[in-house]
């Protein structure tokens, strides 16, 4: 991809080594029907390059999806996802009526429990041959 615009929005940074992070790009790559999303792994130089464009200088233990230059973290990200996604998964909009801070506290939770739960791997996932065009 090309470093327009428009591959500065709704990019999902993650990490790579991650399995639960790794299943969502997979679950992504089954439901993002518009083709709304592309990927980078937060151990990628291109990861590196968005969030310093973003100006994030303490990452946070999170998925973030850069939108317009800007970086989305924890709840905020996740919800951004599920609202471009639309559909069924817009019903899990319903969780912005919980203050931000409550919604981080949960994710949060997970995040720091994430390995110990899905695993992780000793290196980032490879994208097959058809998902390739969708990483930075």
């Amino acid at each position: 991809m090309d470093t327009t615009r428009e591959s500065k929005t709704n990019v999902i940074l993650f990490d790579g080594v991650c399995n639960l992070c790794n299943g969502l790009v997979k679950f992504m790559f089954k439901y993002d029907k518009k083709v709304v999303f592309s990927f980078a792994s937060l151990q990628s130089e291109t990861a590196k390059r968005f969030l310093h464009d973003a100006e994030l200088t303490d990452v946070p233990d999170s998925v973030i999806v850069i939108k317009d230059g800007k970086a989305l973290v924890k709840s905020d990200a996740a919800l951004y996802i599920v609202k471009k996604l639309g559909g069924f998964f817009s019903l899990f909009l319903v969780l912005r009526l919980l203050p931000l801070r409550l919604r981080d506290k949960i994710y949060d939770s997970i995040a720091k429990r994430r390995y110990k739960w899905f695993g992780k791997n000793e290196s980032c996932m490879i994208p097959t041959k058809e998902q390739k065009e969708r990483f930075l």
